[in-house]
């Protein structure tokens, strides 16, 4: 099928465009949220040419690939005449608030963590290309450091720089503008008070109105309760839901001939002081201690228990995938990037793909044995992918399909996590695994170079051990029968 092929089949089998509330891309899916999940015929979706796999949850995930998923999500938006996630910077805060709401049918902790997920997910782009260039950035430090000398390499150098300082400078706008479109509130607030997170005027007033605001004469501003930055996108988010609210109020009692005028600077003063104040000291401390007890884990000084988390976390991560509740962690990851500039954690988890790998090289084998032409078909088609770092093609395709698999996977890229953690290696976003992720892997050390060749190990660990667990106890019958 071709993509619109596809998305009008999809269209079909959900109960047409009168049943989509919402549509969003995700990676490698189509998240569809619907009025009344009764019509959608799950099982002619799963049939349909070009799905990978169907995922009921909160919403529909509809697994289609890297690259086709973002084409057939834009087609499929354009022909149930939704907008991103059922929002619009245009349409009126009621009906983003409707179109919230529509997919939120789990548990409160499920809708937190989708809620996260949903601000950060269209950020994903930025973060990645802002983290990518500022792990070239430091290769050309490191392996060229006379590169000021050389104009070109400069120029080069301060390209890169500027596009990773561009997103980092204002992720807490972005998060912002983000979060409004979410809540229901007006997008340009939201990131108007994103980017008041990070003024240096949160330093001046701290120090005017000093006591428990600011740090003593000749303290450390980096300690004071009230600063620029203080929070970061926890805050944000926190502010922004708190803006919402204040303007469904205002707006409910402001008449219309003064509301297009009024209504924003009174939403804004009255949202600002509660913010700078409350919201952002607060979201300071948690994030600190966030940042510490990761830390204290994935940085510990003891080997044992670094391994022990990246042993846990790597292995975990992919039921959270299977689940699509891996972007309830970008929360985490964007934390300690706002804080301490570089991801700890992330590296680990980003192992569960390549046990993936060894497990599929293992079922493709035993396929080849077996005369099991199909799943060598399947196997040949996704791995690629998933030495790339996009492991959902086999994850719904190959793996979880078949059951052990599943878990001799996690299990072998528990190893791959459990060294990458023990060599405290650090990455300056999230977002690539696999080989794609190299560049980024470069901040846990003074030699990025080592971070990269301890990644590329922990890679090649994830590999043998997904191979090995599944090779030994996955039997030749279970994969001639998948």
């Amino acid at each position: 099928m071709t993509n619109q092929e596809l998305s009008l089949k999809i269209l079909e089998l959900v109960g047409g465009k009168e049943n989509v509330t919402a549509a969003t891309n995700c990676m490698t899916r189509l998240r569809v949220n619907l009025k009344d999940y009764a019509k959608a015929d799950i099982e002619g979706l799963k049939a349909t040419e070009g799905v990978l796999q169907v995922i009921e949850m909160d919403n529909l995930h509809i697994v289609l690939g890297p690259g086709k998923a973002k084409k057939v999500t834009d087609q499929f938006k354009a022909d149930a005449g939704v907008a991103d996630g059922g929002m619009s910077t245009e349409a009126d805060w009621k009906e983003n608030k409707a179109a919230m709401k529509a997919g939120q049918k789990q548990g409160k902790v499920k809708t937190a963590l989708k809620s996260v997920g949903d601000i950060f997910v269209p950020l994903i782009p930025g973060v990645i290309a802002a983290g990518l260039c500022s792990g070239i950035a430091t290769l050309i430090t490191q392996v060229n450091p006379g590169y000021a000398d050389v104009k070109w390499l400069y120029i080069v150098h301060q390209f890169l720089t500027m596009i990773n300082t561009a997103f980092m400078t204002y992720i807490t706008a972005w998060a912002g503008y983000r979060a409004a479109e979410k809540f229901g509130a007006t997008p340009i607030l939201g990131g108007m008070l994103g980017m008041i997170t990070t003024m240096a005027n949160i330093n001046t007033i701290s120090q005017l109105v000093g006591g428990f605001f600011w740090v003593p004469e000749g303290g450390d501003a980096l300690n004071a309760v009230l600063r620029a930055g203080r929070g970061g996108v926890l805050a944000v988010i926190l502010g922004v839901l708190l803006m919402a609210k204040v303007e469904k109020w205002v707006r409910n009692k402001m008449p219309d001939a003064l509301d297009i005028v009024v209504s924003p600077i009174v939403i804004l003063a009255i949202c600002v002081v509660p913010y700078v104040f409350v919201i952002m000291p607060i979201t300071g401390i948690i994030s600190n201690a966030i940042v510490s007890v990761v830390g204290a884990v994935c940085m510990s000084e003891s080997i044992f228990v670094r391994m022990i988390a990246g042993f846990l976390g790597s292995f975990l991560f992919l039921p959270l995938v299977a689940m699509g509740m891996h972007h309830g962690l970008v929360a985490l990851y964007t934390v300690q990037l706002n804080t301490i500039g570089f991801v700890t954690l992330y590296p680990a988890l980003a192992m569960a793909g390549a046990g993936q790998v060894g497990a599929a090289i293992a079922i493709w084998l035993k396929a080849k044995r077996t005369g099991n032409k199909r799943m060598m078909s399947v196997i040949g088609g996704a791995l690629p992918a998933g030495v790339l770092g996009v492991g959902e093609p086999l994850i719904y395709g190959v793996t979880l399909p078949m059951g052990k698999p599943f878990i001799t996977a996690g299990l072998g890229a528990g190893f791959g996590g459990a060294f990458c953690m023990a060599m405290k290696v650090a990455a300056t976003t999230w977002g690539p695994s696999g080989v794609l992720a190299l560049p980024i892997m470069v901040a846990g050390g003074d030699n990025p170079m080592v971070q990269m060749g301890c990644y590329v190990v922990g890679l090649i660990i994830s590999y043998i051990m997904g191979f090995i667990i599944t090779n030994f106890t996955l039997k030749d019958n279970e994969v001639a029968n998948a």
